[in-house]
């Protein structure tokens, strides 16, 4: 199996029925004693999504609208 020039790789479908890999199944890699493993991710999904939960609603706080947040960031307030 070869890595494509994007860094993806096909998992085999016997594998991913094994392992209850479905489309839009959340996984992590690991790295261990020089060996990559490909799990399921941890409840309440990667790290990605922890992050985007921990701030999710904070505009409401600063009284700002997800538009008026864009404009200041590109400049355009």
């Amino acid at each position: 199996m070869k890595i494509t020039s994007k860094g993806q790789v096909t998992i085999p479908q016997e594998i991913r029925e094994k392992a209850g890999l479905h489309p839009n199944s959340e996984v992590e890699f690991r790295l261990e004693r020089g060996k990559v493993f490909l799990v399921p991710a941890a409840a309440g999904g990667s790290a990605g999504n922890k992050a985007v939960a921990r701030i999710r609603g904070s505009l409401k706080h600063l009284g700002m609208s997800t538009d008026e947040l864009l404009a200041l960031t590109r400049g355009r307030s």
